[in-house]
């Protein structure tokens, strides 16, 4: 059991970045992932190896409407998004983080749910570009990353999630126990590698992307 990729074709794959937004990254913001902000050397370096190799970047910020009309169940599951103090559309935390290298041409997928897939136009802009391989990182690992590369999977698409491109935050004890971020993170890429995607670091994608 596990999935494998056995090699990365840059003209058929896509990196998708994942809410790298502040209200996420900032210190001190309303959902903010310390872990989420260290990993961004990471990550620039392989958003920058992936434009060099032909490998197609895209990026997704979770948003909502001021009016909350788009919420649903995030607004029971998160005050802060309840109260529109965090991931509301056109504010400044709902961007994404100043340190984080997004070029103006690549596409920024705005979305509604944990999904980069649900409700917006994402596959149909993978598949014109003739992508069958999705890579993701990002934050948060178990949340909009998770559920992302899940989708991708049910799709039919090759799958990847870079490990140390990805992070969250600690989780409280709502009366199953504590976790912290790291107890997270590495619980879901368990998860992952065992039923979805294939689990890499950055350093052995690039390996398999420069593979002849």
């Amino acid at each position: 059991m596990g999935y494998r990729l056995s090699t990365v074709d840059p003209a058929r794959t896509a990196l998708v970045v994942i809410d790298m937004q502040h209200d996420f990254l900032a210190p001190g913001a309303p959902l903010e992932s310390p872990d989420g902000r260290a990993m961004i050397p990471v990550l620039n370096d392989t958003i920058r190896f992936c434009r060099d190799a032909g490998i197609a970047v895209f990026f997704t910020a979770h948003v909502h409407r001021p009016d909350g009309s788009d919420m649903g169940r995030f607004a029971d599951l998160y005050p802060p998004i309840a109260s529109r103090q965090a991931l509301s559309e056109g504010t400044p935390g709902a961007a994404l983080y100043s340190e984080v290298d997004r070029r103006p041409d690549e596409p920024l997928i705005l979305k509604h749910r944990y999904s980069a897939f649900y409700g917006t136009d994402f596959e149909t802009l993978l598949r014109g570009r003739g992508v069958d391989t999705l890579i993701a990182a990002g934050v948060t690992t178990e949340d909009c990353v998770h559920a992302t590369i899940r989708d991708a999977m049910f799709r039919d698409f090759h799958t990847a999630v870079l490990a140390d491109a990805c992070a969250t935050y600690d989780h409280p004890d709502l009366g199953h126990g504590a976790m912290s971020a790291a107890e997270v993170h590495a619980a879901t890429l368990v998860v992952l590698a065992q039923s979805t995607a294939d689990v890499l670091t950055s350093t052995e994608f690039k390996t398999l992307a420069t593979k002849p």
